[in-house]
């Protein structure tokens, strides 16, 4: 089994119900294939660099998991057929890098953890 890291760029024109159905889909596909799924990021709506298919935005999200080598040429093949996705990139990461994503993923729940606390001293 093989880290590896995900971010695909979805059409800006898709409802929030079409982006978590295509989101849906990929994960599920995932599981499928026995991956474990470690972190998933809905990084929002960003300018592109550079038009895509006549479109300047798109929605952008990230999924981190462990998983089988045969899994990933599944996964881009479904990339390739969904005209939702409009880019998408897919990694394998090294020893250092996966020790950087286990560093980021505490930071991050530990901020989310944070910002969790602040909303309820504000309720009370």
């Amino acid at each position: 089994m093989n880290n590896y890291e995900t971010v695909f760029i979805m059409n800006p024109v898709l409802s929030e119900e079409q982006m978590r159905e295509t989101v849906k889909k990929f994960t599920d596909n995932l599981k499928d294939k026995k991956a474990q799924i470690l972190n998933e990021e809905y990084w929002g709506l960003k300018k592109l660099k550079y038009p895509i298919q006549k479109k300047n935005t798109g929605f952008y999200y990230f999924i981190e998991f462990e998983a089988e080598g045969s899994a990933i040429s599944e996964l881009e093949i479904l990339f390739k057929r969904d005209e939702r996705v409009m880019r998408w990139l897919t990694i394998r990461l090294d020893k250092y890098s996966i020790e950087y994503s286990e560093r980021r993923r505490k930071r991050l729940n530990i901020n989310k953890q944070e910002e969790k606390e602040q909303k309820e001293e504000i309720k009370s």
